[in-house]
């Protein structure tokens, strides 16, 4: 997969996404990462990408002309068929169903704003999508960009060690992780649950579900609203819960 950043710190970008999972992913080449400055196809000696917004207000706003030109210029490096997306609050909220689908992408254009944001037209004429990854403000979208990078580099075919690994992570199937554990048995008088120790597999799946669902119901109740359990789930997090009010 081809990863392409519009950014006015190209550096931040390349050297952040050159270590761990995203940076072991390029060495593979499984993924390519190439940064564009809008600043390389500004046209004044002052190589100027911002102006003050029509209308009056504070800050400036990037320019319509070097965005569309390094966004040219990151089509053709790569198959032509690219999704842009411009990374900013006012974007459909990132979400694991999200990522995935994005997987599917053979190039995917991510834009990092800067400023107060980007003239309105590129957003209409040139973007695909808008993606945020939360309801706040950052100063730029670059990482914001290294986020959503990150975050697909890891599910595709060969960049984990483990294929399950990214298939058993929060959110992939609408739940919370369960609990991990290693060694020793026992840190300051806690120890490992018993059935991690039992080697059966079967009582040991059933406990993961139970954990996962039963810490969803914790921490992140909002995600059991729209999620169809089974009768075993159902009956799995009752338990939990019944085992938590008995506490």
């Amino acid at each position: 997969m081809r990863f392409d950043v519009l950014t006015l710190f190209p550096e931040m970008i390349v050297s952040a996404a050159g270590y761990g999972i995203t940076g072991r992913a390029q060495e593979r080449e499984i993924v390519t990462l190439s940064a564009w400055n809008p600043r390389d196809y500004t046209t004044d000696k002052h190589r100027t990408v911002d102006d003050r917004p029509y209308g009056g207000g504070p800050g400036m706003v990037m320019k319509y002309q070097p965005l569309h030109d390094a966004l040219t210029a990151a089509r053709q490096a790569g198959s032509g068929s690219a999704k842009v997306v411009y990374l900013s609050p006012q974007g459909k909220p990132i979400t694991q169903a999200l990522l995935t689908k994005a997987c599917e992408e053979s190039q995917l254009i991510l834009v990092a704003g800067r400023y107060e944001g980007l003239d309105e037209r590129f957003v209409e004429l040139d973007c695909d999508e808008e993606w945020s990854i939360g309801d706040y403000v950052i100063s730029g979208g670059e990482l914001a960009a290294l986020v959503v990078i990150d975050a697909i580099t890891r599910l595709l075919p060969g960049v984990l060690g483990d294929e399950d690994s990214a298939q058993q992570d929060s959110h992939v199937d609408g739940l919370l992780d369960y609990p991990h554990f290693t060694r020793p048995e026992q840190v300051e008088g806690v120890a490992v649950p018993d059935v991690l120790l039992s080697g059966n597999h079967a009582d040991i799946d059933r406990w993961r579900t139970k954990q996962a669902l039963g810490r969803t119901w914790q921490k992140r109740p909002d995600l059991l609203k729209g999620k169809a359990l089974t009768a075993e789930q159902e009956k799995l997090l009752k338990e939990f819960i019944n085992q938590v009010e008995l506490n």
